[in-house]
């Protein structure tokens, strides 16, 4: 239940320093960002409690989208209002988008054909980071012969019928899955309130806005063919649609941009190796695809419609989903419903390692030998994901790959 008449505590302000801070320094992807505001808002400043934290937590991890991004919209909405949630994730994706974007102009002052070693580095890395990610998700989202025979069932599937179509499909068909035969396992519930300052209104039009997005957008790009429109209605969906974060949004993203024909596989997979040195939402990769997209809009005004593309259906989930989480969270068809899309995401992301990362980036033995090398580093020997990358890219070019 909100509260209609409090006020949120904190300063908006507050909210951009500390968000900044963090978009500086969060490394690891979706799953580490989660700590870094655990441990920077719930035991450090003591913004909120660890029951309203898991509550985030787990809409989150339900909703469509990219999960660290929205979870720090919605602690910036829960310290400071709608404005607070705004500035937290201005701050938090700012440092890594302004990265990928001095990265893309890089690129294609330098040569980005895909054969520059060090470039070739980045590729080869991005099949260490997706590999260790089905590795460390599947551990957790399928420990279990039903859960496994989904995620390989979702995966034989995109592998055959490698379309965005196809996603939405195995998601669909995860939730069958999870409604129909996963309600015999129970899991802890948060009971605490939830802080958070959203106007029924307010989540009622951020529903219907993404809606009308998603069915409304396609048709005028449709009708009008104009390359600013259709960028960022392709950003739009796959920030509207995709579950699972950022390594999952690959094909649904390859789709929208390689396909036809706006940035090379080359480039394609080069940036997504890069993206994975920053700190920050992995989908500031969308700022690298926007400046590279081929017709213009492309550069600084491409990068801005790509990234508003890609996280404005994040502030509409959030908003539009808070009012109605107490309600839902507790309801043991919907915990079984996200048993079974997130094993259908591991699917999604083992049929992903092949294409486009492994098809692109792998040519000869050198390539498994650094590839393998990587995996090492982050899964065994724990070195942090941007070291590796940089590493990766150093021994690229030593190896002359």
């Amino acid at each position: 239940m909100m509260h209609k008449h409090s006020s949120p505590p904190g300063n908006p302000l507050e909210v951009l320093v500390v968000f900044t801070r963090l978009g500086l320094t969060s490394f690891g992807g979706p799953v580490a960002h989660v700590g870094y505001f655990r441990e920077e808002l719930v035991r450090r400043r003591k913004w909120l409690d660890e029951a309203s934290f898991a509550d985030l937590v787990a809409l989150c991890q339900f909703l469509p989208g990219p999960a660290s991004s929205q979870m720090g919209i919605a602690l910036g909405t829960a310290r400071a209002g709608l404005l607070g949630g705004l500035l937290a994730w201005f701050g938090f994706t700012l440092p890594s988008a302004l990265l990928m974007l001095g990265f893309a102009f890089g690129l294609m002052a330098w040569g980005g054909d895909g054969t520059v070693s060090w470039l070739h580095g980045f590729k080869v890395v991005a099949v260490a980071v997706v590999a260790q990610a089905v590795w460390g998700m599947a551990k957790s989202l399928t420990p279990d012969a039903l859960r496994g025979s989904l995620a390989i069932a979702a995966a034989v599937l995109l592998l055959l019928w490698p379309t965005a179509w196809t996603q939405i499909v195995v998601l669909l068909l995860g939730a069958v899955a999870g409604w129909l035969w996963l309600k015999g396992e129970t899991q802890p519930v948060p009971t605490a309130h939830l802080p958070i300052h959203v106007p029924l209104a307010l989540s009622w039009t951020s529903g219907l806005l993404l809606l009308a997005g998603l069915v409304l957008l396609p048709l005028l790009v449709a009708m009008t063919n104009h390359h600013a429109l259709a960028l960022f209605t392709g950003f739009f969906r796959a920030g509207a649609l995709v579950f699972g974060g950022g390594h999952v949004v690959l094909p649904l993203l390859e789709q929208y941009v390689v396909a036809p024909g706006w940035v090379s596989r080359a480039e394609f997979i080069a940036g997504y190796g890069a993206a994975q040195a920053m700190p920050g939402p992995m989908l500031s990769f969308a700022a690298y695809l926007g400046a590279m997209s081929g017709p213009t809009p492309n550069g600084i005004l491409g990068a801005i419609i790509a990234l508003t593309g890609m996280f404005l259906p994040s502030f509409l989930l959030i908003w539009a989903s808070l009012p109605l989480w107490t309600r839902l969270r507790s309801a043991m068809g919907a915990q079984a419903v996200l048993r079974g899309i997130n094993a259908a995401v591991v699917g999604i992301l083992l049929a992903a390692l092949y294409n486009p990362v492994i098809t692109s980036a792998i040519n000869r033995p050198s390539d498994v030998a650094l590839a393998l090398s990587a995996f090492a580093a982050l899964h065994l020997w724990r070195i942090p994901t941007w070291a590796v990358v940089l590493l990766a890219a150093v021994g690229g070019f030593g190896l002359g790959l």
